[in-house]
């Protein structure tokens, strides 16, 4: 399955809050969550390889899953 950030996460990712996540940190979260994912859902406590916490907001479309937001810790 792909998996594609939005521009509002991308944004996000600049942010204090997010600072230290990098794309691949969030790439490698939602290719990591197994099954579809219907509606927007939160999954927390992923570590990016800076040692920050994060949790991200995804949801399937067709063949896509879309990262809607990211929220550091």
């Amino acid at each position: 399955m792909n998996v594609i950030i939005s521009d509002h996460a991308r944004r996000r990712l600049q942010e204090e809050r997010q600072q230290l996540i990098r794309v691949e940190d969030v790439l490698a979260a939602a290719s990591s969550i197994p099954g579809r994912i219907q509606v927007a859902t939160r999954f927390r406590n992923f570590l990016a390889g800076s040692g920050r916490w994060f949790d991200v907001v995804v949801k399937d479309s067709d063949n896509l899953r879309i990262v809607i937001t990211v929220i550091g810790k």
